[in-house]
């Protein structure tokens, strides 16, 4: 059984659990069993936001947080001085950050991205789920289709929104090297 979790962690208003859900959608789209689910604390915009997404080639049976994670996702870098945001990333897991300067983490394989700049740029606006889906793709690699990625924002988007949330997946993905 292969199978990928990942720990999202954002503030409200930045789309993580978003992202992670169409994640899921991505990998059903292949194929493949899913489960996307958010954890929330005071729910307000700006507060801390974690999301888990489970990816496996056969069915996954619990619904429990995701305590190691192969990769961790931050989409603002603000977080990292939380205690527990890098906690249980496996041995050669990945931190996606969302930073326009490279930004260490003792024991992981950082890859960053300037998803605020991206979202900005093409949006208008600094919602960074998007963005970071491209880099998580780059960060995948052939496990998860970039088309599947962007085949699944139609379930989230529509019109001349999805159209630019394509648009800021595939420059992210392009923009992220590891």
């Amino acid at each position: 059984m292969a199978l990928i979790e990942l720990r999202w962690h954002g503030r409200g208003g930045q789309g993580a659990v978003t992202a992670s859900q169409a994640l899921a959608t991505a990998a059903i789209i292949e194929g493949r069993y899913a489960q996307s689910y958010p954890e929330y604390g005071a729910e307000r915009r700006g507060a801390p936001v974690r999301a888990y997404t489970k990816i496996s080639t056969d069915p996954i049976m619990d619904r429990e947080p995701v305590i190691n994670p192969d990769i961790i996702v931050i989409l603002d870098k603000s977080l990292l001085v939380m205690p527990d945001v890098l906690s249980g990333l496996k041995p050669n897991g990945y931190v996606v950050v969302n930073s326009r300067t490279p930004v260490a983490v003792n024991g992981a394989r950082v890859v960053y991205l300037d998803a605020t700049g991206l979202a900005t740029k093409l949006l208008g606006k600094p919602i960074v789920n998007t963005a970071m889906l491209g880099a998580v793709a780059r960060v995948m690699g052939d496990f998860m289709s970039i088309d599947s990625i962007t085949a699944a924002l139609a379930q989230y988007f529509g019109g001349k929104i999805l159209s630019i949330n394509r648009e800021l997946v595939l420059k992210a993905y392009e923009a992220t090297t590891l």
